[in-house]
């Protein structure tokens, strides 16, 4: 397996549960040398200069496409690196309408919907096998800020990390709207996953 993006390693241990894994990540900075996998991780960006000699039966893209200027070119060379059985996994963000200062902090380029993800990933030699939209929850809290900062345009974005308990609310929202209405196909959420494979 392969996981682009992967930061130092923080997706390793669930994905290391099905195979061998290994990553890529373009920013060398936020990988300790010292960390459990940093042997497993390629330093440098995901383009052709990244030739590994083996084909992969699943690559994870999550929450990478948003933050590349060509993010066809990215969908292209994963495609050729996996087996033709081979899957890709790719969460992105939702709805251009949800856009928020959030989004320019973290560099992102563009959010997605499932119609455009999924002609991005035709043009790269991928077909979407599954894809649906998760934290619906979400969906009105982050319509709400994004009101909220079009209507006051000169305040700064408010950035902090929700303390522990409000962290773990959250989390828990999270799981239970997930064991409740993860299997309905809800047409709206802040963030969209999806599956596709070489075609």
């Amino acid at each position: 397996m392969l996981d682009v993006g992967c930061g130092d390693g923080l997706a390793f241990p669930s994905l290391a549960e099905f195979g061998p894994v290994e990553g890529v990540e373009i920013d060398g900075s936020v990988i300790d040398s010292s960390a459990p996998h940093a042997s497993q991780i390629h330093v440098g960006p995901f383009d052709e200069s990244f030739r590994p000699t083996r084909q992969y039966a699943l690559i994870t893209m999550l929450g990478v496409l948003e933050h590349l200027s060509n993010p066809r070119q990215a969908l292209r060379h994963a495609a050729g690196l996996l087996l033709d059985t081979g899957i890709i996994l790719i969460t992105v963000p939702a709805f251009r309408h949800l856009w928020t200062s959030h989004d320019d902090l973290n560099h992102h380029q563009t959010r997605y919907t499932r119609r455009s993800l999924a002609e991005l990933a035709q043009q790269a030699g991928l077909e979407l096998v599954r894809s649906k939209y998760f934290f619906h929850w979400l969906y009105a809290a982050k319509l709400a800020v994004r009101v909220k900062q079009r209507l006051l345009k000169n305040r700064p974005p408010d950035v902090r990390i929700p303390r522990s308990p409000w962290n773990r609310l959250l989390y828990g929202l999270c799981r239970a709207e997930q064991q409740t209405l993860g299997w309905i196909p809800l047409p709206f959420g802040s963030s969209l996953l999806a599956v596709g494979r070489p075609h």
